[in-house]
């Protein structure tokens, strides 16, 4: 009997891969694995308890990670923040020998699991690492502009934008403060580089952005792995970057504004009596701001877009492709939780045959994935197919719309 284990399958990701996959006869039995088993239990009955079991997951403690992955065909790894949980819980996965696809959009968590795939291959299991929107279709959608539409890459440009969650638990505020205090990676001009948020290196980055079906909001430099995994698989590259923004920007600025104060530090503090941890402090503001900043925006239901500008070359004539997801009403859990749920099945179908630890332009066909995004969709009543926006934009500046529904 196949057995998919999603774990932290009751996060705002999870829990939309989730009720994706529910919809679908891909695995046998999907166990939804999260800290607040009531909620894992209550998602199970809502969905089908004949289907889908809930199970206790406490992520700092080994052995219930253990027991939560025994007997699963492949683990989804949903649970955050990656900086701290994406490698142990490949560990895991490694010393128990099953197939393993996350979400990680965390730099530096990525790196140390893609240094793992010396010990994934010797155990023969195939970890695919970074399978949501940015990074994870955007991938993809590199892929196949450079093995399909274009003789050579020359740059790409990421840019995404969300907002309007019903919720953003902890975990995503750490991982926000996270991505703005490190080293970011970018690629450019061929080479490797690393910028910082809110040095010059980074501001020399920002831009304005339009993004279909959202708006045009400034974006800045995010340390999403894409930058440093595309330049390995697409050759002769010299550029890759990545920006983003969470709406609206008045909650962007409050976020860095915590970096910038310093606000984001484990040391604890003594405050009127009181030991206080600095980020704990931050992350209870944030989220105490944050429905009030979305009402002051206007903001009442969610929204996103990934956008990816492909420029090179094809009969040695310049050429550009532009690419955008957008959605209203789906935002980041959708975004991300559905590419998840697609890499959790592309898994299960055994159509990943590389062993080891690895992004997924390394493994995934990116048709495969635009295909079977169009049936689950279709299957999961979220739509007619997967829209993918397209404008192709030749040496004369000529614009040519393609709008497809696979």
């Amino acid at each position: 009997m196949s057995r998919l284990v999603i774990l932290g399958g009751c996060g705002a990701v999870g829990s939309t891969a989730v009720r994706t996959l529910a919809t679908t006869e891909y695995y046998d039995e999907y166990v939804v694995a999260d800290k607040d088993i009531e909620a894992a239990r209550k998602l199970s009955a809502e969905l089908g308890e004949g289907k889908v079991k809930a199970v206790e997951l406490d992520a700092d403690d080994p052995g219930s990670l253990r027991k939560a992955i025994a007997g699963a065909s492949v683990i989804l790894n949903c649970v955050g923040p990656f900086y701290k949980y994406g490698p142990p819980i490949l560990e895991a996965a490694i010393e128990a020998g099953i197939d393993y696809v996350d979400i990680c959009d965390d730099m530096d968590a990525t790196e140390i699991m893609l240094a793992m795939d010396g010990k994934a291959s010797e155990a023969g299991i195939s970890a695919l690492v970074g399978m949501g929107s940015s990074p994870g279709m955007a991938n993809l959608l590199v892929k196949f502009t450079a093995d399909t539409l274009l003789d050579q890459v020359e740059s790409v440009d990421i840019y995404h934008a969300h907002g309007g969650e019903d919720v953003e638990g902890p975990a995503v505020i750490k991982h926000r403060f996270h991505s703005m205090e490190i080293d970011i990676p970018m690629f450019l001009d061929g080479e490797y580089r690393t910028v910082r948020l809110f040095e010059e290196s980074g501001k020399a980055l920002e831009e304005k952005a339009e993004f279909r079906d959202v708006g045009t909001y400034p974006v800045y430099a995010y340390p999403h792995p894409e930058t440093i995994t595309l330049p390995k698989y697409i050759k002769g590259i010299k550029r890759v970057t990545n920006l983003g923004l969470v709406i609206p920007v008045s909650y962007a600025e409050l976020i860095k504004s915590m970096v910038r104060l310093g606000l984001t530090s484990d040391e604890p503090l003594e405050v009127q009596g009181q030991m206080i941890i600095p980020r704990e402090f931050a992350v209870a503001y944030v989220i105490s701001r944050r429905d009030g900043l979305l009402a002051e925006a206007g903001i009442d239901f969610p929204r996103g877009c990934l956008k990816i500008v492909v420029k090179g070359e094809k009969g040695g004539e310049p050429r550009t492709y532009v690419f955008q997801m957008s959605s209203s009403g789906m935002g980041m859990g959708e975004g991300t939780g559905i590419p998840a749920a697609l890499g959790a099945i592309v898994m299960g179908q055994g159509k990943v045959t590389l062993k080891g630890a690895f992004p997924p332009e390394a493994a995934v066909n990116p048709l495969d994935m635009i295909q079977l995004a169009g049936e689950v969709i279709k299957s999961s009543g979220m739509g007619d197919g997967a829209p993918i926006f397209i404008e192709q934009i030749d040496a004369d500046g000529k614009v040519e719309t393609i709008d497809l529904n696979f």
